[in-house]
């Protein structure tokens, strides 16, 4: 499967069927409607597979990148990712910080900070575990209790439209919006 960021830069994808990359027409919208919060932000991919959402808030200003995923193979090749977009950024002075993780990202979010130069919350953090896995609540429930969120930061799901996780206590619902399958759900604490 070729997969290009909205650029046209190509990157790789994982092998096998272990992740399902974001649809680009689902990318475009998560970047459109998240535009103005994106430069000099901290943005946190959990379950982040191929990278290819870190990889577009990167290219967008990103200052502090982070993403994590539990398959040390699968973050390889989101490393991979990360580090041709970051090269071909310009400047260094105004190079973001981008790390990757390979850690099964509920007990990260369990972790006491700083984790891994994680010490700052983040203004935008993109969740997008495996539909099937029921991690969406849970997840979010971890942010909220770790502080991991920025107040004013947003939460963004990624989620199936069939039948949408239900928002966990303490989460506010800002947008919701269908892309065919895919759901995006818009959260602040």
């Amino acid at each position: 499967m070729t997969l290009r960021l909205s650029g046209g830069r190509r990157l790789v994808s994982p092998p096998g069927s272990t992740a399902r990359p974001t649809a680009a027409r689902v990318r475009l919208a998560v970047i459109n409607l998240l535009a103005p919060q994106i430069p000099g932000c901290r943005w946190l991919d959990l379950c982040c597979g191929s990278g290819v959402m870190a990889c577009e808030a990167l290219q967008r200003g990103a200052k502090t990148v982070v993403a994590i995923d539990r398959d040390r193979r699968v973050a390889a090749v989101a490393r991979q990712n990360l580090a041709a977009v970051a090269g071909s950024l310009p400047s260094p002075e105004g190079r973001s910080d981008v790390r990757v993780i390979a850690a099964d990202a509920l007990r990260w979010l369990g972790q006491d900070r700083p984790i891994d130069g994680a010490q700052e919350p983040f203004d935008l953090i993109y969740l997008d575990p495996p539909w099937p896995a029921g991690l969406h609540a849970p997840l979010s429930e971890a942010v909220a209790a770790g502080g991991w969120l920025q107040p004013g930061g947003t939460l963004i799901w990624e989620c199936p439209s069939e039948k949408p996780p239900t928002v966990p206590q303490g989460w506010s619902l800002r947008d919701e919006r269908r892309y065919g399958g895919s759901t995006l759900v818009m959260l602040e604490l």
